[in-house]
């Protein structure tokens, strides 16, 4: 089964390019034009063990919401795209990740409805990365990507450490939920859409 795929995506605020390997190595190639967000996406990479690709120019010029926004929903619609039906995945998988201070869990259904709860209470900037954008990018993430996702401070003080626990504690969840571990279709429906 090939789950490796790539979308490019255009509009007026942003020009967006990714390639996925869902069964990859932890290889990335990252350029966002935020420092903070590129670290982000290469710690998601390795920690999923995903071989991932990222090009996007956006309008800085502005601010980093469009370019982190959209960027979650090509990566969503991706991941989508790359999973078909469904088919073997382990569906659901939780993760609770340390960061020094912080302690995020993420917990994932991989089922076809989209939704966020988010709760990692972050304000303030990092390099040219605004806190709250991070809930922006996973919000956009989940709800393109068809996922419940559930996120979870349980404790940190420091916005880099809390954000940067969130995309370990998601890709390493992300990365359990889509394993194979059967032929069936995870669902009494017998159908994810």
């Amino acid at each position: 089964m090939n789950r490796s795929g790539e979308l490019k995506r255009t509009t007026k605020e942003t020009d967006i390019f990714i390639s996925l390997n869902l069964d990859g190595q932890g290889m990335y190639d990252i350029d966002t034009g935020i420092g903070f967000f590129n670290h982000m996406l290469e710690l998601f990479a390795v920690h999923g063990n995903f071989d991932l690709t990222v090009k996007c120019k956006g309008d800085l010029r502005v601010d980093g919401h469009h370019t982190v926004e959209d960027i979650g929903i090509v990566l969503g619609k991706l991941i989508y795209k790359l999973l078909g039906e469904k088919k073997g995945i382990a569906r659901y998988s939780e993760k609770t990740i340390p960061m020094d201070e912080a302690l995020v869990r993420a917990v994932i259904d991989v089922s076809g409805r989209p939704y966020l709860v988010c709760d990692l209470d972050c304000t303030g900037i990092i390099g040219n990365f605004e806190a709250e954008l991070a809930e922006e990018f996973f919000s956009a993430f989940s709800t393109y990507g068809m996922i419940t996702l559930h996120l979870n401070k349980l404790n940190g003080k420091n916005i880099h450490h809390i954000i940067e626990a969130a995309f370990k504690a998601v890709s390493r969840a992300l990365r359990e939920s889509l394993t194979i571990v059967s032929n069936k279709i995870p669902s009494s429906k017998g159908i994810i859409e």
